[in-house]
C-alpha cells in the first residue's frame, strides 16, 4: 500500500513521538488511548482505537501544519481562497496515511496492538458535507493543491447533519439522519476564540460621514455568531498541510435568564436553537418559503464569515486593504458563494470606509467564477422580496452594481433593450428575482466552464450575452479527480501493479500511466490486471450481499452506474434495457448473452418524486429478476444503498462497464467517469460532459458511444419531437414500456410506474425514447466484447494508460496557471 519511494521526513518533535517506525506509531496509538480516550486496552473498543489511532496520525499532521502556516507567513503568500457550499472529504484516517507515507507501518502497529487496519477504516464515520460531485470536486481539489504546494484557504459550512444516510424499504428511499458527529469526529480543530457577529434582517439607514461622503448603516434584526473548525488537508509525499475551515452558527446570547426565571424555558433557549439552525443540516428543504430562507442564510452566513476571517488574517502584516485582491484570489464553486461579491464590497465600503471605485476593483480582481450547471433551471436566483427581508443592505449594493453594469451594457448595445432586460442582475419577468449567476459573472475577473464541450455550450446558450461582452474571461478547466484516493487507496491490488512495471511516479504525474501501453498486449500482464479485478469484484459482491442480501455472479460484467439520482442522469434508460433483456431472457430461455450483473447506487432528493420512483423501479425491476430461476443466471439486479465515498472505494475498482448515459447537453462534466476509467472500466456514454474529452484521450475504439450529440438533441426539439411516435414505432421498446405498466414488477399494480411511464410517452424530456434504440446497440456490443476477454483487458488496460489528463493535479496547475498566476511554496518536511 505504501506506494512511496521514500518515507516523507517527520516533523521536529520530541524524540518519543515524532518518529514513523512501526514502534512510534504504535507507542502514540498507546498514550493516545489513554490521553485523549480515557481507556485503557482491556475495555477499549473498536471505536476507542480508532480514535486513538486517528489523533495520533492528527499529531503528525499538525506539526506540518504549524511549518506550512509559519512558511506562509514569512513569505506573505498570495493564496487561492476556495469557497464551497459542499465538501464532501471522505473518510480522512486511509488517505492521510496514504499522504503521510504510513500506511504499512500504521498497519503493523494496530495488529502489535491486536487491532485490524481494514476494520478501524470502515468504523470511520463519514462526513456528508456534500450532495455529490460539486463537494467531491472541491475535496479533490484541496488534496491536490495540498500536495501540489499551493498556499489554499478553503472554507464551507460545518453542517450538524449532512446529507441523508438512505435505507431502502421495500424498494423505495428512506431519507435517515447523518449523524456523523454523534461517536465524535477527532480530525477537526475548533477555534472558538476566532469568531464573528453575523448579521441578518433588519433595516439600512443612511447618514454623511465626517468627511461629507454618503454612507450606510446596517441595523440588523438579528444577529448570529460564527466560529471555526478546521479540518487539516495533508498534501502526497510533501510537509504541506493547507486548512479546510468550516464555520458553524451559535447564539450570540445562548441563554436568556430573565426569560428563565419567568419559567419561559422555550424562550429561554430559543435564540440558540434559532441561530444553530443556520448549520443544522445540508441544503434544507428550499420548496416552501422558511426552506428559502435558511438556504441563504446559510450561503451568506459561510461567505461573510471567510472573508472577514481572510481580512483578519490580511491584517496581520497589511495596514490597508488597498493590496487585498494581490494577497487572495478567491474561487466561487459555482453560485452558492457569490453572495461573496456583494458581502466584499459591503466589508470594504460600509465597514473599511474605501470609495466605491476602488472597492469595486479590489472586489473585481478577486473573485474568480466556476459554473456547474447548463440547466438554466439551477442558476440559482432569490425572490426580491426573500432577499430584501433577509440581505437588505446587499440588495443596496447589488442595484448599485446592476446600475453601473448596464451602463456599460448600454454603451456595447445602445438600442438591445432585450439583451439589457437578459443581462440584469435583476430578473423582472413577472416575479422579481436577484440572479446570482449574473453577479458571479459581472464581479468576476474569470470565468470557467469545467468540460470542454460544457464551456462551448456555456458561451453559446446561458452565457453567451457576458461572452459576448467580455471572451477574455472565459476559459475551460476541465475537471479532475485524484488517484491517491479512488486509486492508491481505494484500489491498491491496482497500485501494486502498476507500481511494480513503472515505478510510484504516476502517483503525482498521471501522465506517466502511459507507460503502461507497452504491456496492454501481454499475456502476463493481463493475468495480473484481470486478478485484480476479480478479487475487486469479490470484495464489492460481498458488501452487496451485506448491504441487501443479494448474493451476485462476480464472474459476471459488472455494469455499474453509481451517481445522484435524476432524469437527466437517465438510469431509468438503463433500467428500459435491462428490462428488454429480461423480456427476451423469457421468450427464448435458451438465448446465449454475456451474464450480466447490473449494479445501481445514489440518492435521490427527498422532494424529487421522479427520482425516488425511479429507485423504486430499480428495486422492483430487481426482485423479479433476481427471484426468476429462468434469469438470473444471465441477468442480475442490485440498487447497493447509501452511496458515498467509503461506498466507493468498493465501487469503482469492481466495475467492468461505466454507465455514463445522460442526456448530451445537460451533464456539466462529471467526475466519476473519471474514477470509473482510471479504475479500468470502459465506458458505454453519451457525448457529454467530459465523456468528449475521456473519448478523445483513450481511443474512441475503447469507448462505447450511443446517443443523440447536444447539437441533435437541440434540433429534434426545435422541430417538434414526438415521443410517442417512437413507442408506436419500436416493437421491443413499446413493449418494455408496456410491461412496466402491466404490474409484472408491481406485484400487480398497474398504477404505481404509470406517471414514470406516460413522463416518457407523452413528454420524454430528457430523450430517453430517442436514444433507446442506439443505446441497447451499443449494450450489444457491449456484451460481445466481454467475451474476448483478453480484447476487453487490452481496452481496460488502455483506458488507465490514458487517463493522465483527469488528474485534479493538472487541473490546480491550469487554475494557478491561468486564472490564480499562483506559484508553489515549498514547505520544509523537517
Amino acid at each position: 500500500m505504501n506506494a512511496q519511494s521514500a518515507e516523507p521526513t517527520s516533523p521536529t518533535r520530541p524524540q518519543q513521538r515524532r518518529g514513523n517506525t512501526v514502534e512510534d506509531i504504535r507507542r502514540d496509538i498507546e498514550e493516545k488511548l489513554f490521553s485523549m480516550v480515557g481507556k485503557f486496552p482491556e475495555v477499549a473498543t473498536r471505536n476507542n482505537y480508532y480514535l486513538a489511532t486517528a489523533y495520533a496520525i492528527r499529531d503528525r499532521l499538525l506539526h506540518n501544519w504549524v511549518r506550512t502556516a509559519r512558511t506562509y507567513f514569512e513569505n506573505a503568500s498570495r493564496t487561492a481562497v476556495y469557497l464551497s457550499a459542499e465538501f464532501l472529504i471522505g473518510p480522512q484516517l486511509g488517505r492521510n496515511l496514504i499522504n503521510l507515507g504510513i500506511y504499512d507501518q500504521t498497519e503493523q502497529a494496530l495488529a502489535g496492538l491486536g487491532q485490524n487496519l481494514a476494520e478501524l477504516l470502515e468504523q470511520e464515520e463519514e462526513p456528508g458535507l456534500g450532495n455529490g460531485g460539486l463537494g467531491r470536486l472541491a475535496a479533490c481539489y484541496m488534496e491536490s493543491m495540498a500536495t501540489l504546494q499551493i498556499p489554499t484557504l478553503g472554507y464551507g459550512i460545518r453542517y450538524e447533519f449532512g446529507i441523508f444516510d438512505q435505507e431502502i424499504r421495500d424498494g423505495w428511499q428512506v431519507e435517515k439522519s447523518d449523524r456523523w458527529l454523534r461517536l465524535g469526529y477527532p480530525w477537526e480543530l475548533a477555534h472558538p476564540e476566532v469568531s464573528f457577529e453575523v448579521k441578518l434582517g433588519g433595516h439600512t439607514e443612511s447618514y454623511i460621514d465626517p468627511k461629507g461622503r454618503y454612507r450606510v448603516r446596517w441595523l440588523p434584526e438579528r444577529v448570529v455568531l460564527g466560529t471555526p473548525c478546521d479540518t487539516l488537508m495533508q498534501g502526497y509525499g510533501v510537509g504541506t498541510v493547507n486548512m479546510l475551515r468550516l464555520w458553524k452558527a451559535e447564539a450570540h446570547d445562548s441563554f436568556d435568564f430573565q426569560a428563565f426565571n419567568a419559567g419561559d424555558y422555550y424562550r429561554a433557549v430559543n435564540e440558540k436553537v434559532i441561530s444553530e439552525n443556520i448549520t443544522k443540516v445540508l441544503y434544507p428543504n428550499d420548496e416552501p418559503a422558511a426552506g428559502k430562507q435558511l438556504r441563504l442564510e446559510q450561503q451568506y452566513f459561510f461567505v461573510s464569515c471567510a472573508l472577514r476571517d481572510m481580512i483578519r488574517i490580511y491584517s496581520q502584516r497589511e495596514q490597508t486593504l488597498d493590496n487585498f485582491h494581490r494577497k487572495y484570489v478567491v474561487q466561487l464553486n459555482d453560485t452558492h458563494p457569490a453572495i461573496g461579491i456583494a458581502e466584499l464590497m459591503r466589508l470594504l465600503v460600509d465597514e473599511h470606509d474605501l470609495d466605491w471605485e476602488p472597492a469595486w476593483e479590489i472586489t473585481r480582481q478577486t473573485f474568480a467564477y466556476t459554473n456547474h450547471t447548463l440547466l438554466p433551471e439551477a442558476l440559482e436566483q432569490w425572490p426580491l422580496p426573500l432577499f430584501q427581508r433577509v440581505l437588505p443592505r446587499h440588495l443596496q449594493i447589488i442595484f448599485e452594481i446592476n446600475h453601473r453594469f448596464l451602463d456599460e451594457v448600454r454603451a456595447a448595445w445602445p438600442d438591445d433593450f432585450a439583451r439589457i432586460r437578459r443581462m440584469s442582475l435583476i430578473n423582472e419577468d413577472g416575479e422579481k428575482f436577484v440572479r446570482m449567476a449574473t453577479l458571479a459573472c459581472v464581479g468576476s475577473a474569470s470565468i470557467n466552464g469545467v468540460a470542454a464541450l460544457h464551456t462551448e455550450l456555456l458561451q453559446e446558450t446561458v452565457l453567451r450575452d457576458f461572452h459576448q461582452l467580455w471572451p477574455e474571461k472565459f476559459s475551460n478547466k476541465t475537471n479532475g479527480v485524484t488517484p491517491r484516493r479512488f486509486m492508491v487507496l481505494a484500489n491498491p491490488g491496482l497500485t501494486r501493479l502498476i507500481t511494480s512495471r513503472i515505478g510510484g511516479g504516476w502517483i503525482c504525474e498521471l501522465d506517466q500511466l502511459r507507460q503502461l501501453e507497452q504491456w496492454a498486449d501481454d499475456p502476463a500482464f493481463q493475468q495480473e490486471w484481470r486478478r485484480v479485478k476479480q478479487e475487486n469484484k469479490l470484495r464489492l459482491a460481498r458488501a452487496i450481499r451485506q448491504a441487501t442480501g443479494i448474493v451476485i455472479n462476480p464472474s459476471s460484467l459488472f455494469d455499474v452506474q453509481v451517481k445522484r439520482i435524476h432524469e437527466y442522469k437517465r438510469q431509468h434508460l438503463n433500467v428500459l434495457h435491462v428490462v428488454s433483456l429480461y423480456r427476451r431472457l423469457k421468450q427464448n430461455p435458451r438465448l446465449e448473452i454475456t451474464p450480466r450483473t447490473v449494479i445501481f447506487g445514489g440518492k435521490a432528493a427527498p422532494g424529487y418524486t421522479m427520482a425516488k420512483l425511479i429507485i423504486k423501479l430499480i428495486n422492483s425491476v430487481a426482485e423479479v429478476v433476481n427471484a426468476d430461476p429462468e434469469v438470473c443466471d444471465r441477468l442480475q439486479v442490485a440498487f447497493y444503498p447509501d452511496f458515498n465515498v467509503k461506498h466507493a472505494h468498493a465501487i469503482y475498482p469492481a466495475a467492468d462497464l461505466s454507465e455514463q448515459i445522460s442526456t448530451a447537453g445537460k451533464e456539466a462534466s462529471g467526475t466519476g467517469n473519471m474514477k470509473f476509467s482510471l479504475n479500468g472500466a470502459l465506458t458505454i456514454g453519451t457525448l457529454d460532459g467530459a465523456n468528449v474529452e475521456i473519448r478523445e484521450e483513450v481511443g474512441a475504439e475503447n469507448f462505447f458511444l450511443f446517443g443523440l450529440t447536444a447539437a441533435e438533441v437541440v434540433q429534434r426539439k426545435w422541430q417538434g419531437y414526438r415521443p410517442h411516435a417512437l413507442y408506436d414505432e419500436n416493437e421491443e421498446l413499446r413493449e418494455v414500456l408496456d410491461l412496466i405498466t402491466s404490474g409484472r414488477f408491481s406485484r400487480g399494480n398497474r398504477d404505481l410506474f404509470r406517471p414514470l411511464v406516460h413522463s416518457l410517452i407523452d413528454r420524454d424530456d430528457y430523450m430517453l425514447l430517442a436514444d433507446y434504440a442506439s443505446y441497447c446497440a451499443a449494450q450489444e456490443a457491449v456484451g460481445l466484447a466481454y467475451q474476448d476477454q483478453a480484447g476487453w483487458t487490452r481496452k481496460s488496460i488502455l483506458n488507465v494508460a490514458r487517463m493522465g489528463k483527469f488528474s485534479s493535479d493538472r487541473a490546480i496547475r491550469e487554475y494557478c496557471r491561468d486564472i490564480w498566476h499562483i506559484d508553489p511554496v515549498p514547505v520544509s518536511s523537517a
